[in-house]
């Protein structure tokens, strides 16, 4: 019985920390393009090119 005096406030502050941790992800934006991330992994290696790279073309500089 004593062990509860322990346990229930220990498992209060794990959930505030954990809400805490979940809030400060969400603030960072975190969760703002899961889908983005999802379908990275079936993208074939392709590397995405800029438009300010685009308009380099002809032979490389030395």
């Amino acid at each position: 019985m004593d062990i509860l005096y322990l346990l229930i406030p220990l498992s209060a502050v794990l959930v505030l920390v954990i809400l805490g941790l979940f809030g400060w992800a969400l603030s960072r934006g975190q969760f703002e393009d899961v889908e983005r991330e999802g379908e990275r992994i079936l993208d074939d290696g392709r590397v995405i090119v800029e438009g300010s790279q685009e308009s380099r073309k002809g032979a490389p500089e030395q």
